[in-house]
């Protein structure tokens, strides 16, 4: 399966990137696609989210990751729409991959620039953060006492109300 979307961007010159797919991802391509001929980016910013090995003690051998086709593509758009909003950056791609994953594949990959590297590094951690609870994604996992659904972890809701205060404080 393989959607993506290449949406303009409210700020002048700026590009954002959104697909979702069920192939393994490149995160340097995605890095590449992102700087190509802009000589206004000063940083790149980029986090690449991993399947990994084990989770709550226990061992996982495969990941199954579910999404909403079309509601998941809004709220990623939403979420780079007020990473933009908030810092100035030049473009934002989040690629994410759905379907079956072994250990140490790729699941998620974001990059993030800007003309300096601050609003990248910021633009780029709001957007993971933000995504990881407001997007809608489904993961199950095959341990070996059998398959289990994974619920949202209370670090990564603590990450986005870390993101609403300061937008309290700004006010």
């Amino acid at each position: 399966m393989r959607l993506h979307s290449f949406l303009p961007s409210p700020a002048v010159d700026a590009v954002k990137y959104i697909h979702i797919q069920s192939e393994p991802l490149d995160p340097h391509y995605e890095v590449d696609q992102l700087r190509a001929d802009n000589p206004t980016i000063g940083g790149i910013v980029s986090f690449i989210g991993l399947m990994r090995d084990i989770n709550e003690g226990d061992k996982v051998s495969r990941l199954f990751l579910e999404h909403y086709p079309g509601m998941t593509e809004k709220a990623l758009e939403k979420i780079v729409d007020e990473a933009m909003r908030r810092w100035d950056l030049a473009g934002c791609r989040v690629v994410h991959r759905v379907g079956e994953m072994s250990p140490t594949d790729p699941i998620v990959v974001v990059v993030v620039a800007s003309r300096h590297r601050k609003e990248a590094f910021l633009g780029c951690e709001f957007v993971i953060d933000y995504l990881k609870t407001q997007a809608p994604f489904w993961k199950k996992e095959l341990t070996e006492g059998g398959e289990r659904w994974v619920d949202a972890r209370v670090s990564d809701t603590e990450a986005e109300e870390k993101w609403r205060t300061d937008e309290l404080s700004d006010n």
